[in-house]
């Protein structure tokens, strides 16, 4: 089904997503196993058609950065599907007890989990992330209301024929094809329950000032990793590395290095060594370019630098007196994505943890784990920077919500009001 802005549609992918939070969850695991096994069998259909809106997108001179995103090569197609079948196979999100408590004799109160509903996802020219959104959706039992970058057009369009034809129309899916169905998805407030954008910070603010439905997800990724004094320097420039280089078009990918000036002398020009290997330009503030010197791959950092997501080869690099002076540039800076403390030493670890306001803190590794499947949550439908509901990569439990489940025997409030009322117990019971 491929929507047209329609209204009646939503209304139809509502209707069908609650008839999919009824299936059990060995029906819904057995469409994930039949949709993966779909997806190899149809490898050379997926391949042409992303090969053609490759060759679209080089044509219109797009940028390597997003090349490198919409590109559906045999490794990450296989990943995507290796994904798949790990969704299926994770415990079920829907139906969890949270909470139980007996109120009184006869009247017990719990906590469940329940499928938001209908989510409305938006996402750049990443097709292997459609994989990832669909299978997530269906095994937490929600409708999904889909819209890709135009870039990614042919390979999208495929990848939901395919699905559609294994599970006979997926009747809670809807793949979105202009601007126009965009807006209409935006004002469809009750019939579409949570908006997730994965694009620019303007495309993120445009949603969010253009709709009454919930948002989540983060507008910016600047991540920083922190070389703290007392860091073991070969695994400070070979982290600092990773983050910046595996996959620099990444909302996760390190756009600010942080280096202590105690050992600064040390780290920068092994740093600059092994960034060079994969010809990344560092943007250096002053004492940087004193150390390192007026070279090639290097130009002085201007203020912006440390208030950009390259989400290419490029980093900005910045000296700090102190740890305190690196906790401070992350929070004028940094996005509350993502940021790394590489120390030896436990007391700077606590404070970086406790002190940096980010979804996800790390020590000693790379900024690049921040990710649903190398968390474990088998897939993600981006990362969310919101304290609010889902923080950091949403897997599964983020495309929850709860519900008050209350059981009694005839009790009524008045009983529990007044001079003689009864007490509650409010025990709480073993999940």
């Amino acid at each position: 089904m491929e929507g047209n802005g329609d209204t009646r549609d939503f209304k139809a992918l509502r209707r069908a997503a609650t008839k999919l939070s009824l299936l059990t969850d060995d029906i819904r695991s057995r469409m994930l196993a039949d949709m993966a096994d779909a997806f190899e069998r149809n490898i050379g259909r997926i391949r042409q058609a992303n090969d053609e809106d490759m060759a679209a997108a080089k044509a219109d001179g797009i940028g390597d950065a997003l090349l490198h995103r919409l590109r559906l090569d045999e490794a990450k197609l296989a990943g995507a599907i290796e994904g798949v079948r790990t969704v299926a196979s994770l415990a079920c999100p829907v139906g969890r007890v949270r909470e139980r408590r007996l109120l009184d004799e006869g009247l017990v109160l719990e906590k469940v989990t329940y499928p938001i509903g209908v989510i409305g996802m938006i996402f750049e020219a990443r097709p292997d992330a459609l994989i990832q959104i669909v299978s997530l959706a269906i095994k937490s039992a929600n409708g999904i209301i889909l819209k890709g970058g135009r870039e990614a057009m042919r390979t999208n369009a495929m990848l939901v024929r395919i699905i559609q034809e294994t599970l006979d129309g997926a009747p809670f899916l809807m793949l979105l094809e202009s601007h126009d169905d965009v807006d209409a998805m935006l004002r469809m407030e009750g019939d579409v329950d949570l908006i997730i954008p994965r694009g620019s910070n303007a495309f993120v603010r445009y949603v969010m000032d253009h709709t009454h439905i919930p948002v989540m997800g983060h507008a910016d990724g600047i991540c920083s990793v922190y070389v703290d004094r007392s860091a073991d320097i070969g695994l400070a420039v070979k982290v600092a590395t990773d983050s910046k280089v595996q996959y620099p078009a990444a909302c996760n990918a390190a756009e600010t290095i942080l280096v202590h000036c105690d050992v600064a002398q040390r780290v920068l020009p092994l740093l600059k060594a092994s960034l060079d290997g994969y010809g990344v330009l560092i943007h250096a503030d002053e004492r940087s370019m004193a150390i390192l010197g007026d070279v090639d791959g290097v130009v002085p950092a201007l203020e912006d630098d440390f208030h950009t997501e390259y989400l290419s080869l490029e980093v900005a690099l910045k000296v700090v007196d102190s740890l305190d002076e690196a906790i401070a540039h992350i929070a004028c800076h940094g996005s509350h994505h993502t940021d790394a403390i590489i120390t030896k030493d436990e007391e700077a670890r606590r404070r970086f943890f406790d002190e940096v306001d980010s979804a996800d803190v790390f020590c000693n590794c790379s900024t690049r784990f921040a990710d649903g499947f190398r968390f474990g949550l088998g897939a993600e439908v981006g990362i969310s920077t919101s304290k609010l509901h889902a923080r950091g990569p949403v897997g599964l439990d983020g495309l929850t919500t709860t519900k008050w489940l209350l059981i009694g025997s005839g009790q009524t409030v008045a009983e529990y009001s007044g001079p003689s009322a009864r007490r509650f117990i409010h025990e709480d019971l073993p999940l």
